[in-house]
């Protein structure tokens, strides 16, 4: 397999094959070797890459896109693992929620410092972009963020303006791919319409997108960015058809301060449209995305509405409570808290769609789309989804049109799949 790796990484050096075609030998390599990308036990990019002696960095000056969730297999930070491996690490740059991951959706980074002095600069400050001068210093971006694996989480949006600015000043870009921990979650949800891409809907992929931060550069550098040089170190051990926590003694950091846990991560794009209403998504509770209310809503009233469009996979309990911050801060909400029954039948898409229209017949001058509705569209890709909520099209309706749109996209030649 050794032997295979580092033909391929001299076809790519030599630029011999197209990158469609390197990714695809990639894939065929692994899946004849004697431990395929399915068979054995789950081998994060990081990991590969530190089994390997960081070979692939040797000589070259490094900058590392990370946050506290950028861990190896075994637990230890990916910048520290870089360093004892002698990488030459120049600086670390910090998404949204920061280097620390505890900073709340939508405030500013400020720069900050790692390991005593290696020095931390925000992609979510003054500026969503790496500075083209800093760029300059180094020879290669590499990227290792945790996805959640739904499209409006901004670190598929940092990592496509990460591929813009490496396109631009020649700096090669890696991605150290690791796991959707949702990935079994079917595609579903509309894709960003002309003209409503923003940071929170910068990559046009499905909203549930099921593929790995990997995947996803592979397809907008097939897409946007043909020149830029790419390298993406693939998972080995990872399927499709599992949840994060379902490898063994794979750890899940989480990423940002409301998604805990896989099982928050499921409900988040059931959830997260709220952020478009005066509805609270459950921030600054105990159960952020996994619950929903506001002072206005009759718990009882809403569960018997939503009981008619008889979701699968999950069930729905009334529930009180009181945000310590955000919305309604400090005032009791009434509303519902989901529990996930069965994974695989669950669809998030399904159910957000089932809440916003139940919440919109019940409810329709109270949550706001007049003063959100910019912003939730921006969340939906579309403007369609929020105008068939407001019309009342059925359930049906909805998931139609927007299953259309993403089988479109799965048939793109730009999509490329590394994982069985």
């Amino acid at each position: 397999m050794r032997a295979n790796v580092y033909l391929l990484r001299d076809l790519v050096r030599r630029r011999e094959l197209r990158f469609s075609a390197i990714f695809a030998l990639f894939l065929f390599l692994s899946l004849s070797c004697p431990f395929s990308v399915s068979g054995s036990p789950l081998s994060l990019g990081i990991d590969r890459l530190e089994a390997s002696h960081f070979s692939e960095l040797r000589g070259k000056r490094v900058g590392l896109i990370t946050n506290r969730a950028g861990v190896t297999g075994k637990g230890e930070a990916d910048y520290i693992a870089m360093l004892r491996g002698g990488v030459s690490l120049q600086f670390l740059m910090a998404p949204e929620h920061g280097f620390s991951a505890d900073i709340e959706a939508g405030r500013a980074v400020g720069p900050a410092t790692a390991a005593g002095s290696l020095p931390i600069h925000s992609l979510y400050g003054e500026s969503k972009k790496p500075d083209e001068k800093l760029l300059g210093t180094i020879d290669i971006l590499l990227f290792d963020l945790q996805d959640v694996g739904t499209r409006c989480y901004t670190y598929i949006s940092t990592m496509k303006n990460a591929m813009e600015a490496c396109g631009k000043t020649g700096t090669a870009f890696m991605v150290l791919d690791r796991p959707n921990p949702v990935i079994p979650l079917r595609a579903e949800g509309f894709m960003v319409a002309t003209g409503y891409g923003s940071f929170v809907g910068a990559v046009d992929v499905p909203f549930v997108h099921s593929m790995t931060v990997g995947e996803i550069a592979i397809y907008l550098k097939n897409r946007f960015y043909p020149h830029l040089d790419l390298r993406v170190i693939p998972m080995q051990g990872y399927s499709r058809g599992r949840f994060a926590d379902e490898y063994p003694d794979m750890p899940f950091v989480s990423p940002s301060p409301n998604i805990r846990n896989v099982e928050t991560a499921i409900l988040y794009p059931a959830l997260v449209f709220l952020e478009g209403t005066s509805v609270s998504e459950g921030r600054g509770s105990d159960a952020p995305f996994r619950q929903f209310g506001a002072p206005f809503i009759d718990s009882r009233k809403f569960l018997s509405e939503l009981a008619t469009f008889r979701l699968e996979g999950m069930v729905a309990d009334t529930v009180s409570f009181v945000p310590a911050s955000d919305k309604f801060k400090g005032v009791a909400c009434h509303g519902l808290k989901l529990r996930v029954t069965d994974r695989k039948a669950f669809s998030p898409f399904r159910t957000a769609a089932a809440i916003m229209l139940s919440l919109h017949k019940l409810y329709p001058d109270k949550i706001a789309f007049g003063d959100k509705g910019a912003f939730f569209d921006k969340l939906a890709g579309t403007p369609r989804f929020r105008k068939m909520i407001v019309q009342q099209k059925p359930l049906e309706a909805i998931m139609r049109e927007s299953s259309e749109e993403v089988a479109t996209f799965r048939r793109s030649r730009a999509v490329t799949l590394l994982y069985p």
